[in-house]
């Protein structure tokens, strides 16, 4: 359901008191006169708190400096006088016990009265004592119609004309911006070249970046790393190179969904992270890393309106992958956390997201405790796949080690007996492994020369392993993977001796 259509129904409904949080005062007051007109023209009453009601002549200046004063026109209106009262950044007088008071008695009066309070604000922050009579309505980012209606307005303007595949670039580039951010960044490439040029794309993309860093909820990751450089999982790998043009408008001529989402599960320092960043590079799609712990807020409705946030902002950049690292921390003990069930609303939210979207976002999540997450997110139809990603092999150890080696020797990797040092180093992780090669280079730069196959072995011995200290957890994973809850990252996985036994 579009906005117009929800805040019309809630118009008709008599929901007498709306708050829309927003940063986009400009483009959400034209959808409520547009919503008004519909509604057999209502009249639109404007307050902020310098200048009190400016929209309507007969009553300019009302209410100045004095947000209760606001509130009592309501009531000096005539009773059947259809109209919506927009009060800009009044979140900011809600904790006042007055105006708490005042709120909740329009709210019972209202209900028989043609008459709506809309508060606008750029955040929620709802007291308790408003959480019944208050309904957050969500004001959604520009549509790529409503964006490239913008452009070609400003194009217009400058007297310029693109070729569709430029627009349709710039257009795409623009989702996930508000309209506000969108014009001014285009007024930056007007100012600088005097016209809009298709370079002018990283422009819109760095206003982007900064959008991102200021939800505090996603950051706009740099994926640099490539499928080749993860060691093993051949079978993950393969999945992945199959879906590469997955989100490409031919796939939707063929027929293909898009892709939903991937569960990573498995041991620390496999490589799942790596995995995820891998495939934002090889799909050329943007990368964005939610923090699951920033979507919890101390306000009613806060957390709430946080994932509502997160949700609309990956959806208008989507085609991208969105990267949920260690799911399991954020909803561990649902129900059990004495917070007035937020986090069961924020994961119910999120779950019944990942079910229904239909837009192209891939969510890859990546777990270490499966005894941890909630069996809800584990079902079909949450990721087109779960895959188990375990200690790497002998084979893929000695894949690992090339890969790193690769990197800090191309010039003299054969200097190197990487048989041997994935023989010697059994139930160790990526990570480990790493690591391992890290310590190496110390020992040989504090001895004035290249690091060796011995001193790689000398700090492979050092290290105890993450397999030996945590030995029940893994076992229990690799039960669980067995068991045919997940597919195999590995086309040999390494199963403890235990196990192998069970599945004889």
């Amino acid at each position: 359901m579009s906005f117009h259509d929800e805040f019309e129904l809630l118009l008709r409904a008599r929901y007498s008191l709306i708050y829309i949080p927003t940063f986009e005062e400009e483009r959400v007051e034209l959808a409520v006169r547009e919503v008004a007109q519909r509604q057999g023209n209502r009249a639109i009453y404007i307050w902020d708190f310098v200048d009190g009601y400016t929209a309507n002549p007969n009553d300019a200046g009302f209410g100045r400096r004095n947000p209760l004063q606001a509130l009592e026109l309501v009531e000096k209106l005539p009773v059947s006088a259809p109209a919506v009262f927009i009060l800009r950044d009044f979140h900011r007088f809600l904790e006042d016990v007055s105006v708490c008071r005042k709120l909740r008695n329009l709210a019972k009066l209202l209900k028989s009265q043609p008459k709506n309070i809309v508060i606008l604000s750029p955040k929620v922050a709802i007291p308790e004592d408003l959480s019944e009579v208050l309904t957050v309505l969500e004001f959604p980012l520009p549509t790529a119609p409503e964006i490239k209606v913008e452009i070609e307005r400003l194009f217009a303007a400058t007297g310029q004309s693109l070729t569709g595949k430029v627009l349709d670039e710039l257009v795409r580039s623009c989702q996930g911006l508000s309209m506000e951010r969108i014009r001014r960044v285009l007024a930056r490439a007007i100012a600088t070249h005097g016209q809009i040029q298709p370079e002018d794309v990283e422009l819109v993309l760095q206003e982007k970046r900064q959008t991102i860093r200021q939800t505090q909820i996603l950051d706009f990751y740099p994926a640099t790393e490539k499928i080749s450089d993860i060691g093993g999982l051949d079978n993950l790998k393969d999945w992945l190179l199959r879906r590469g043009g997955a989100f490409t408008e031919r796939a939707r001529t063929y027929g293909l969904p898009h892709p939903r989402g991937l569960l990573l599960v498995g041991i620390q320092g496999t490589g799942k992270s790596l995995t995820a960043k891998a495939i934002a590079h090889h799909w050329h799609l943007p990368l964005l890393r939610l923090d699951v712990g920033r979507l919890f807020g101390g306000l009613v409705g806060e957390s709430e309106s946080r994932t509502r946030q997160m949700i609309q902002v990956a959806e208008a950049l989507s085609p991208c992958i969105l990267w949920i690292d260690e799911i399991d921390k954020a909803f561990a003990g649902i129900g059990g956390k004495g917070d007035a069930g937020t986090t069961s609303r924020v994961f119910g939210t999120f779950i019944t997201w990942l079910a229904e979207k239909t837009s192209p976002v891939f969510v890859v999540a990546t777990a270490n405790d499966i005894q941890s997450l909630p069996p809800e997110m584990l079902r079909k139809g949450r990721f087109d796949e779960i895959f188990f990603v375990g200690l790497p092999t002998q084979e893929e150890r000695k894949a690992i080690f090339t890969v790193h080696l690769s990197r800090l020797r191309p010039h003299n990797i054969k200097n190197y007996d990487i048989e041997r040092l994935a023989y010697e180093t059994p139930d160790f992780s990526g990570a480990e492994i790493e690591q391992t090669l890290i310590e190496a280079m110390h020992i040989g730069f504090s001895q004035n020369r290249d690091f060796t196959t011995d001193d790689i072995l000398e700090a492979a011995s050092q290290i105890i392993p993450l397999a030996r200290t945590a030995q029940e957890q893994i076992e229990f994973l690799q039960e669980w993977a067995a068991a045919g809850k997940a597919r195999l990252a590995s086309k040999h996985s390494t199963l403890s001796s235990r196990i192998q036994r069970q599945l004889q």
